[in-house]
C-alpha cells in the first residue's frame, strides 16, 4: 500500500518522486516501463545519436499515415528509461514565451500564468552562470553553457546577424527573440536528466520504491475512485494499491492511452474495444499538438561537421580522449548547439519560428546512417504555435499495442504558410557570407525548389516532428478538458495527470523544461493538500479528546 503511485519515470515522474518522498511520512512508488538509465548513450551527450536507434530505451512510435504529408508515417521517438525523454533529448533548456502561460490562465486555468509558473522554473534550476531575477542556482536540474562550440555553429550565429537578426545571450530572460547558443541540461559535460538531477538523490530513501521494466496496464478503480494499478513485469501481472492518488506521468502518448485502457475516455471508443466504462470523458486523447519541423541542408567542404572521413576520424579520436580525461570536446555536443527565435512577419508580437542549427548532415532523424556519414550542416525551422489539432485513439485493448497517433499536421492551412516563411528565412541565413568558406551544394530543399508551391510540396514530402507532442489530457474548464487546474482528472477521484499532456496549448519552444516546471508545481499542490489533511486530522483528534 502506497500513498502515491507515479506511473512513468520521465521528465515529470522523477520530479514527483523526489519532491513527494522528501516527506518521510509519504510512501511513494515510481513505476517505469523501460530499464534503468545505465547506458553510456544516456549520459554521454553525443549518445543522442544512439538513443534514436535504440529499441530498448526508445518507444519508437510512428504516427498513422498523415493525409497532409503525402500519407507518410512520421517517427516519434520518446524516452523509455529512467529520465524518460530527458534522458534522450537534445538537452536544450528553453522555457517558452511568457505569453504562452498567460494564455493558459486566460483559458480558465487559474494559477498557471507566467508570474505563477516562473518561480517553479527557478526552483528546478541550478544555473551555471548564477542566479538572478530569471534563474535559480540551487535546484536539482543543472543548466550550463556548451563545453564545445563547433565552428559551423559560430558561423550560423554570424550569418543570422548578417541576415538582420539580433543576438541574445539568454532565451529565458525578458526577451526571447534573437539567435545564439543554447544552454543545455548538462553537468560537468554529462547529461543531467531528471533521473540524474532528481531521482539519484532520492533513490536511497526508505519511503521511495522504484520499479523498472514494468509496463503499467491499467489504473484500478472501486467505482470512480482509483485504488491502484496493475503492471506487467517478467511475464507476470502485479498489483499495487494506493491510499492516496495515482499520478500519471507517461507523457502525451502513454498517459491518455493508460486512461483509455482503464475505462476513462470517450465511451464510444471504450465500447468499441470492450473496455468497461468508468467515466465518459470525451477529451482524452484529443487536442494533440506538436511542432512540425523542416530542414534546410547544405553539404560542407571543410570537414568540421559531424560525419565520417579521415579528418573526422582523427577528431573523434581526440574527442574520446578529451571526454574521458576532461569531460570536454566533441562528445559533449548536443548536436543542436545554436538556434533562435524569430518572427515570420515583422508585425507579429512574439516570435513564431524556432531554429535549431546542427553541424551535421541530417535527414529522417539520423535514422538513415548512409546519410549521416556525409559532411554537411542542417538548419531546422518549426512553426511554434500550430493551429492544427490531432488525436490519439486505441488500436485495441492490449496495453502493449502502440496507440493510433493521428497528428493531423497541416490540417489548418495557415500552418504551412508559416512553414514556407520559415524555410525561406533558413535559406536567407545560410546564404550569408559567414558560410562562404564552408558552403557546398544545397541538398534540401534543392536548387530547383524555389516557388511557394514547390516549397509547400517539399514540406509535405520532407517535414518531420521535432518531438514536442502535448495536449492530449488538456487542462481546462471546458467540456473537452481532461484535468482541472489542480491536474485532477475530471469525473473520477484519486488520479492526476502530471506531464506535457496537460498543456492546453503548445508553448513556443522546447517542452522539457516546461514539463519539469509542471511537475514542480504539481508537487507543491499535492504536498499542500497533504499538509491540510494532516492538520484537519489533528484538529479532529483534539476535538475527540
Amino acid at each position: 500500500m502506497y500513498d502515491f503511485i507515479i506511473v512513468g519515470a520521465g521528465s515529470a515522474g522523477c520530479v514527483l518522486a523526489n519532491r513527494l518522498s522528501s516527506n518521510p511520512n509519504i510512501k511513494v512508488c515510481l513505476v517505469e516501463a523501460g530499464p534503468k538509465d545505465s547506458s553510456l548513450m544516456v549520459h554521454v551527450p553525443l549518445g543522442i545519436i544512439g538513443m534514436m536507434h535504440s529499441k530498448k530505451m526508445n518507444w519508437r512510435y510512428y504516427t498513422e499515415q498523415e493525409p497532409n504529408l503525402n500519407g507518410r508515417r512520421l517517427f516519434w521517438p520518446r524516452g523509455k528509461t529512467l529520465g524518460g525523454s530527458s534522458a534522450s533529448n537534445a538537452m536544450c533548456y528553453i522555457r517558452g514565451h511568457a505569453c504562452d502561460y498567460d494564455k493558459w490562465a486566460a483559458l480558465g486555468n487559474e494559477g498557471w500564468g507566467y508570474q505563477d509558473v516562473q518561480p517553479y522554473f527557478k526552483k528546478s534550476e541550478c544555473q551555471e552562470r548564477g542566479g538572478n531575477a530569471y534563474h535559480g542556482d540551487s535546484g536539482p536540474l543543472s543548466v550550463s553553457d556548451l563545453r564545445i562550440k563547433n565552428p559551423l555553429s559560430e558561423a550560423f550565429i554570424k550569418a543570422a546577424k548578417q541576415a538582420g537578426h539580433k543576438l541574445t545571450q539568454d532565451f529565458n530572460a525578458d526577451e526571447q527573440e534573437g539567435v545564439g547558443y543554447y544552454q543545455v541540461t548538462q553537468k560537468n559535460g554529462q547529461r543531467c536528466s531528471t533521473a540524474v538531477g532528481y531521482l539519484r538523490p532520492a533513490e536511497q530513501r526508505e519511503n521511495l520504491t522504484v520499479i523498472t521494466d514494468a509496463l503499467t496496464t491499467k489504473v484500478t478503480f472501486d467505482g470512480t475512485k482509483a485504488t491502484g494499478i496493475e503492471y506487467l513485469k517478467g511475464g507476470s501481472t502485479h498489483t499495487l494499491q494506493c491510499s492516496g492518488e495515482v499520478l500519471l506521468s507517461g507523457g502525451a502518448i502513454n498517459s491518455p492511452q493508460l486512461l483509455l485502457l482503464s475505462g476513462v475516455g470517450n465511451k464510444d471508443q471504450l465500447n468499441q474495444h470492450g473496455i468497461p466504462v468508468v467515466c465518459d470523458l470525451p477529451g482524452v486523447g484529443e487536442n494533440m499538438q506538436d511542432h512540425l519541423d523542416v530542414l534546410a541542408v547544405t553539404r560542407e567542404r571543410t570537414f568540421y561537421s559531424v560525419g565520417f572521413s579521415p579528418v573526422a576520424l582523427l577528431r573523434s579520436m581526440k574527442g574520446i580522449v578529451d571526454y574521458l580525461l576532461f569531460r570536454k570536446g566533441n562528445f559533449t555536443s548536443n548536436i543542436a548547439e545554436a538556434g533562435g527565435f524569430v518572427k515570420s512577419s515583422p508585425e507579429l508580437a512574439v516570435p513564431d519560428i524556432q531554429f535549431h542549427f546542427s553541424p551535421c548532415f541530417l535527414d529522417n532523424h539520423g535514422l538513415n546512417l548512409w546519410q549521416t556519414v556525409r559532411h554537411g550542416y542542417s538548419l531546422h525551422a518549426c512553426n511554434l504555435r500550430p493551429k492544427s489539432r490531432g488525436r490519439l485513439t486505441l488500436r485495441d485493448s492490449n496495453p502493449a499495442t502502440p496507440p493510433r497517433i493521428n497528428a493531423n499536421y497541416l490540417g489548418n492551412e495557415e500552418d504551412i504558410e508559416v512553414m514556407v516563411k520559415g524555410i525561406k528565412l533558413s535559406r536567407e541565413i545560410l546564404k550569408q557570407p559567414a558560410f562562404d568558406c564552408y558552403r557546398g551544394a544545397e541538398v534540401y530543399p534543392g536548387k530547383d525548389v524555389q516557388s511557394d508551391e514547390a516549397l509547400k510540396a517539399f514540406i509535405r514530402r520532407k517535414a518531420e516532428s521535432i518531438y514536442h507532442p502535448v495536449g492530449t489530457c488538456k487542462m481546462g474548464i471546458d467540456d473537452m478538458a481532461v484535468v482541472d487546474p489542480q491536474l485532477k482528472v475530471r469525473g473520477i477521484t484519486g488520479v492526476r495527470v502530471v506531464d506535457a499532456s496537460i498543456m492546453p496549448t503548445l508553448i513556443g519552444g522546447n517542452t522539457n523544461a516546461p514539463t519539469i516546471m509542471i511537475a514542480e508545481k504539481a508537487s507543491d499542490m499535492i504536498l499542500d493538500e497533504q499538509l491540510k489533511k494532516s492538520e484537519k486530522s489533528q484538529e479532529l483528534e483534539v476535538e475527540v479528546l
